[in-house]
Parts: structure tokens; C-alpha cells; sequence
């Protein structure tokens, strides 16, 4: 890793990483299960915290939103935690745009794989 001018030296592995002028590079996309793939077992149990049901409410009611627009009080770690968890469970897709992250309801999917579920979880009050 080091030269012997103890400089760091990127391996092949890394040399992507290297910024080049005018060079933009792409983040990795969010994985997200096809329609088909999506659990009722996942899809209750990421709706069964609150905070993550408060999210989805917020983009319920606000639509596609950057996941810093969440109005949910927690550290970031946690609130990227969540978004994980509702995002490999089918209820949210996540959209990259540069740094940023857009998050939206998967509404079609849902209502196609499990008809109600979804306008039932949001109209129900716990």
C-alpha cells in the first residue's frame, strides 16, 4: 500500500476510485427486490417499528423525498439503517441522483402483491 517514500499507492482494486478531471463517478445502486420478490413476512415486519412507519407515512404524504428531508428525529446511522430495512423490503424505492438519495413509496408493487395492505397500514393509527 505504501512506496518507500511512505506515500500511499492505490492497487489495481482501487484505481477507480482516482478522481480524473471531468470524470464523474457513479454510486452503486440501491438493491431493491423485484416485484415479485417481495415478502409479506419482510414487508410486516419493516412496517412493524414505528420509526419506519412514520417514514413511510412522511413520503406517503410528501411524496419522493432526499432521505436528509425525513422529518424522523434519530442519528443518521440509524435513519439510513431504516431506510435499508423498508427499502430490501420492498416498500421504498431508492433513487441516485449524485450524492443524493430520493426515496419513494412502491405503491403498484404493493398494492399488486398484497391488495390494501398499504392505504390500511397508513389510515390505521397506533
Amino acid at each position: 500500500m505504501f512506496d518507500s517514500f511512505r506515500t500511499i499507492q492505490l492497487s489495481a482494486p482501487c484505481a477507480h476510485l482516482m478522481d480524473r478531471v471531468g470524470k464523474r463517478f457513479a454510486m452503486r445502486a440501491a438493491k431493491q427486490p423485484p416485484r415479485e420478490q417481495i415478502s409479506l413476512a419482510e414487508v410486516l415486519y419493516a412496517l412493524s417499528d414505528p420509526a419506519r412507519l412514520d417514514i413511510v407515512r412522511g413520503i406517503a404524504g410528501e411524496g419522493e423525498q432526499a432521505c436528509n428531508q425525513c422529518l424522523v428525529d434519530m442519528p443518521k446511522s440509524s435513519l439510513s439503517h431504516h431506510f435499508k430495512v423498508l427499502r430490501e423490503a420492498g416498500i421504498i424505492a431508492t433513487r441516485i441522483e449524485g450524492t443524493r438519495h430520493f426515496n419513494s413509496l412502491r405503491t403498484a408493487d404493493l398494492n399488486s402483491r398484497f391488495p390494501g395492505l398499504l392505504s390500511a397500514v397508513l389510515k390505521a393509527r397506533s
